[in-house]
């Protein structure tokens, strides 16, 4: 399947309530919004039909998770089709019972399902206990093959891992997407909140350069309670982005604030990038095999 040159992509960053239908009622006005000004492309951020109920650890919450397919992915492929848009959700599946992923769901412009991918790095720190709910990824690195391209489809904590973002590449992804929801610990200092923004947005920056394909990050935003008290919650820091093949800004969300964009992505550029800084060709790939060890000692 070819892919066009020029690429529209939409990307919608979003505070999120606890009502669900509401979330998803909110969403679909905001898909149908982007769509309706051109955007071919609509990537949403991770978990977006909830809150982020990550922050304490309760087998109730169990009841979000849907089938796959099911009544969330039955919302979004109407969605999609009624918009003729290739759609890229994140849902809480239900593969059996007390069996659960972290699952992002891609829609083709009529509405089928592309293709899906599970999370395959699940953090367990303070107010991201993702490791109770949802089991790792079983599906690889693979990118899903759509009428715009291939999509490197990955979420969130992915993110910070450059094996995953190569493997994608290597398999043929043309453009990496990362569903996420990453914030602030009310406790840290504003220099600590800094650098942790800082860091985040150079490694995906870093994403885009070692591939020489464009990144594209959409984060929730705004304040989410921690619902044991424990903790004053997170604060999502928005800050959507995507990135071009030489790490160069196209476009950023702000820090606060919900945010809908179109971003024209030319995915020439790639092939243009790659031949003048030619990483893939000058791989030593008969020296990495210590890459599949844990450490070295």
């Amino acid at each position: 399947m070819v892919s066009p040159e020029k690429l529209k992509i939409g990307i919608i960053q979003m505070a999120k309530t606890a009502d669900v239908e509401e979330n998803r009622r909110r969403l679909a006005e905001k898909i149908r919004n982007v769509a309706s000004h051109g955007a071919q492309l609509i990537v949403n951020q991770e978990l977006h039909d909830s809150l982020y109920f990550c922050q304490t650890e309760n087998v109730d919450v169990c009841s979000l998770a849907e089938p796959i397919p099911g009544p969330a992915t039955e919302f979004y492929s109407q969605l999609a089709r009624e918009c003729g848009v290739v759609l890229v959700t994140s849902l809480f599946e239900k593969r059996a019972p007390g069996l659960y992923h972290n699952t992002a769901v891609v829609f083709e412009k009529d509405g089928s399902i592309a293709g899906k991918y599970r999370k395959m790095h699940i953090p367990d720190d303070p107010a991201y206990y993702e490791k109770f709910y949802f089991t790792p990824g079983d599906m690889g690195f693979e990118p899903i093959e759509t009428s715009l391209g291939k999509l490197g489809v990955l979420v969130c904590w992915d993110q910070w891992y450059p094996e995953a973002a190569r493997l994608m590449a290597l398999r043929g992804a043309e453009i990496l997407l990362y569903p996420t929801a990453i914030g602030w610990e009310s406790s840290d200092s504003a220099d600590e909140k800094a650098r942790q923004r800082d860091a985040w947005i150079t490694i995906q920056r870093s994403h885009a350069v070692a591939n020489g394909i464009p990144v594209v990050s959409v984060n929730r935003v705004g304040h989410e309670d921690d619902p044991s008290g424990l903790t004053k919650g997170i604060q999502f820091w928005g800050s959507s982005m995507v990135i071009g093949p030489q790490g160069e800004f196209l476009y950023q969300s702000p820090s606060t604030g919900e945010d809908c964009a179109i971003v024209n992505v030319n995915l020439q550029r790639s092939e243009n990038v790659r031949r003048w800084w030619p990483f893939l060709r000058d791989r030593r790939i008969d020296a990495y095999g210590g890459l599949t060890a844990r450490y070295l000692d």
